[in-house]
């Protein structure tokens, strides 16, 4: 992901009205049949089987297809495939695909697509889902239209893994032999989904189409969509304000901007569309570096924070204070664990048992816009309050990325998605196995806890549900007591959208595939 997608990419130069400009007159001339939505940043390309960041997630997610959808409680529902069966060891599951479902090209689509796509495809390109097919050792085609996987061993969320951005579909007879990244099908995506790619111009709009194909005849209920791509926050919310654009997904716009623009007239706000991705924000501790090594200074870190007031303040009341490594929408989370309220001489205490002597530690604010800037302020004032110094240093996202990859911070903030399950989303960030110098999306803090490693292992095997569950809050506590990570919040991303579009959110990956259902009154 991959993960920051929607939030914004740093200040802007370009202003409002040379912004307006680019945009297509014919999208904004009706409303009627059109769908006219903010995406930001521009995505680096829309082929979803190769990029799975937030951008591309939420197009293309509406081109390509998976063989399931999910619901806000991540109850798996219908989708390509129509019904699914798993046998008593939990170790073959078989999906019935739904018939006479075509590629926007008029091919049909077979099991056998769903072989390629999965086996073959997405083996390679996919690094996400791959960590979850080590588990899956043959996929085979019992007919046209019944697949079957089979798993060398359980795996308790495996059927989490059917979702248009965690597995879709790749068409075989287009890619089947070819090399992958540079098919020229990669810059005209075909899918099954409800929309079809019809134009892209770079710095300006993605435009979909209704796919008259689609195999479930009543949908789409849109006929147009356009992604428009506006270089800043506040040009964005410009264009929402002037009628312009009709939906703001959720971090399209700075947080103290939400209230004037859900003040305005026929204006709805939603939170509901991210409890697939439950997006989780907390400090990187570089548990290598000094005084941080000492678990008594990661907790004063933590007894440091008032994660109440960066809610308050910097997300505008969007969020909820998280209580460990698990976000609340993710299987088997609990809140027993040990809880940090802000207690500054409790803080205070520690870090001087620590050995903390007065060292600056350099923290890494997101540079995704002035709201994780103040993010980052409000808990420089925190550590300051009980007698921790902080620099703040600035950095571009790739200058981020690099030097957080490089283990070369104290404190980092970041946000990473959890889908919904500990072994997809939670455990790589604490598992040792994870710890790989030059990426910034994993055991990043350096923690090694071979007892949390066996639990992570034993969670992710296990199929029963209630083992499970005593699994992952065992494992909860523990890491809770050791604070590899200071935890901040959950967060919400609220989507702002023009009232009389009904039904705009309706699975639990919210527009990333939502918008077929969708209606304009």
């Amino acid at each position: 992901m991959n993960r920051r997608d929607f939030m914004i990419a740093g200040a802007a130069t370009a202003g409002w009205w040379s912004v307006s400009a680019a945009l297509p007159t014919w999208a904004a001339a009706s409303k009627k049949g059109v769908l006219n939505i903010a995406v930001q940043p521009e995505p680096p390309g829309l082929m979803l089987g190769i990029i799975q960041n937030g951008p591309t997630q939420m197009v293309s997610g509406n081109i390509y297809e998976s063989l399931l959808r999910y619901d806000e409680k991540l109850e798996p529902m219908p989708n390509l495939a129509t019904s699914w069966t798993v046998n008593e060891g939990a170790t073959v599951y078989t999906f019935k695909l739904k018939e006479g479902v075509l590629w926007h090209d008029g091919k049909p689509f077979t099991a056998q697509d769903v072989v390629f796509s999965v086996d073959v495809f997405l083996r390679k390109t996919h690094a996400r889902l791959r960590a979850s097919l080590a588990y899956v050792s043959t996929i085979k085609a019992l007919d046209d239209h019944t697949v079957e996987f089979t798993l060398k061993e359980p795996f308790g969320p495996f059927m989490g893994l059917f979702e248009s951005g965690t597995m879709p579909m790749i068409p075989r007879h287009i890619y089947e032999g070819t090399d992958f990244m540079t098919n020229p099908a990669n810059n005209t995506p075909v899918g099954t989904g409800p929309y079809k790619f019809k134009e892209w111009r770079r710095g300006s709009f993605i435009h979909l189409v209704r796919n008259d194909q689609y195999h479930d005849k009543q949908l789409p209920n849109v006929d147009t969509v356009y992604f428009h791509i506006i270089p800043d926050a506040a040009s964005r919310a410009a264009a929402f304000e002037s009628g312009k654009i009709d939906v703001l997904p959720g971090g399209t716009v700075e947080y103290f901007d939400i209230e004037r623009l859900k003040a305005l007239p026929n204006v709805s706000i939603t939170t509901k569309g991210w409890e697939f991705f439950g997006p989780h924000s907390f400090m990187w501790i570089n548990n290598r570096n000094g005084v941080l090594k000492d678990v008594k200074m990661r907790q004063a870190i933590m007894y440091a924070l008032n994660r109440e007031s960066m809610r308050d303040i910097a997300w505008q009341g969007f969020g909820k204070v998280a209580t460990g490594p698990f976000n609340s929408s993710v299987r088997y989370y609990t809140d027993n664990v040990t809880k940090y309220k802000q207690d500054i001489p409790r803080a205070k205490k520690l870090a001087a048992e620590a050995g903390y002597k007065g060292e600056t530690l350099r923290l890494l604010p997101l540079p995704y816009g002035e709201t994780w800037q103040r993010f980052a302020e409000i808990v420089r004032q925190n550590l300051a309050a009980a007698g921790i110094k902080v620099d703040l240093v600035a950095t571009d996202v790739a200058g981020w990325n690099e030097k957080v990859a490089n283990w070369d911070y104290d404190l980092a903030f970041t946000y990473l998605y959890e889908y919904g399950d500990a072994a997809l989303g939670v455990s790589r960030n604490y598992l040792s196995t994870s710890i790989e110098k030059g990426s910034a999306w994993n055991n990043v803090e350096g923690y090694s806890n071979p007892k949390v490693d066996d639990l992570f292992k034993r969670g992710a095997g296990e199929p029963d549900p209630e083992k499970r569950r005593a699994i992952y809050e065992e494992v909860q506590r523990i890491i809770v007591d050791e604070v590899p990570v200071a935890w901040l919040l959950e967060l919400q991303f609220p989507t702002i959208y023009r009232s009389n579009i009904k039904n705009l959110v309706n699975s639990g990956i919210g527009l990333n595939d939502s918008l077929a259902r969708a209606t304009i009154e």
